[in-house]
């Protein structure tokens, strides 16, 4: 795996090293499984396990509980190495390792009750589309949910929810419905099976549907409310930061492939051209993703708030994400084109990094109304999307 490593603010810790260094080492076995994985339309269940011995799934839990507590950047430099392997192994890994994040957002004592294990996985939909009646003691959670990635081997599933009581709407102090977020069992859920898709058909992001089951109150949470841990790690924005290493590990991939594949062409202006101004573009856009991370952790390490970024730094975090991903899918067509027809069959990496990085660019981060949030915030204007600028009000 080719990079230009980006300069850091502090040493590595030993643990974040340790986990990189096990997702780089299995990143080659991922990419000779690739196909296998996009045909099973789920990952494997020794691969799942390969990736809860590497601490993935743990690596956001706290020190205080025994965890390895790695930084956002530490966060986002395993994905990436997982996704070098395989882009459906990168996204899940990015999805499953939320759940030492949430853990902050809930009581101590209920996280720990929930999470026996530093290594179990989370999947689910936080965009409320289903609804919660409040009963005695927490809520009876109903709905159907899209987009489950790694819901097929997840230990608990969180769901975005409208609370209702009496059947009518809650309204927050704004005036606008009130909602939350819903952890429930795995075993609770039933999983849809509708993933056939363009790319990353490996991840398994079924819908799923939840029918009356009970959600104690110590079972929910708010992104504006910490009720563990306090720090870097428990801010509204959390479970988006290490995003953009799915797309980078991607291109990367791409970019090495294509370079051993036209070696023997090194003299070829054409091909001169193309490698050049993608390895360009790759650097720069990664470049601005660590530099955005690495201010961000920075104040929020100080100890600062997200308040304490300048409008510039803040909007930085949500506009380098989605130009991570949008980045990446030009930058792998720009290599199926170079590469011309030896690209257009199925046993080309290129066929499938193609149809994966088409299929991630359609998630929120790399939509215009992620430009828009942060064009408006820039202008002093009102963001559709005030979570991925860490507002929540």
């Amino acid at each position: 795996m080719t990079l230009v490593d980006e300069p850091r603010t502090a040493p590595l810790p030993g643990a974040g090293a340790e986990i990189i260094a096990r997702a780089q080492a299995l990143a080659p076995r991922l990419r000779e499984r690739s196909a296998e994985i996009e045909q099973a339309r789920r990952l494997p269940a020794d691969i799942v396990e390969q990736l809860r011995d590497a601490g993935v799934f743990r690596m956001a839990f706290a020190r205080s509980w025994g965890g390895p507590e790695l930084t956002s950047i530490e966060q986002t430099e395993v994905v990436e190495a997982l996704a070098y392997g395989d882009a459906s192994v990168g996204w899940c890994a990015m999805i499953g390792s939320d759940t030492g994040l949430y853990a902050r957002f809930l009581e101590e004592s209920v996280a720990k009750e929930m999470f026996p294990s530093l290594d179990m996985a989370t999947a689910g939909l936080l965009f409320p589309t289903g609804r919660a009646e409040r009963v005695p003691g927490g809520f009876r959670l109903t709905g159907r949910w899209q987009f489950g990635s790694g819901i097929t081997h997840a230990d608990w599933v969180v769901s975005g929810a409208f609370i209702q009581r009496d059947g009518e709407p809650e309204r927050d102090a704004s005036g606008a419905p009130d909602s939350r977020l819903f952890l429930v069992p795995r075993d609770r859920v039933e999983i849809i099976d509708t993933w056939h898709t363009t790319g990353l058909a490996g991840s398994g992001s079924c819908d799923y549907r939840i029918a009356d089951v009970f959600v104690p109150e110590q079972h929910t949470l708010e992104f504006g409310v910490v009720r563990g841990e306090s720090g870097p790690l428990a801010q509204p924005e959390v479970h988006m930061r290490n995003m953009p290493a799915v797309p980078l590990g991607v291109a990367r991939a791409a970019l090495d492939y294509a370079r051993a594949e036209s070696a023997g062409k090194a003299d070829d202006y054409r091909v001169q051209v193309t490698i050049a101004e993608c390895e360009a573009d790759l650097h720069a856009t990664r470049s601005g993703v660590y530099a955005a991370l690495r201010r961000q952790w920075e104040i929020l390490d100080g100890p600062g708030t997200l308040d304490d970024l300048t409008p510039n730094e803040r909007a930085a975090l949500p506009l380098s994400r989605l130009h991570a991903f949008r980045t990446a899918r030009s930058i792998v067509g720009r290599l199926y084109d170079l590469r011309q027809t030896s690209a257009i069959y199925r046993p080309s990496p290129l066929d499938r990094w193609l149809r994966d990085t088409n299929t991630m660019c359609q998630h929120i981060v790399a939509q215009d109304r992620i430009l828009q949030s942060a064009g408006a915030y820039l202008m002093g204007g009102t963001p559709a999307f005030k979570l991925c600028l860490g507002l929540v009000r």
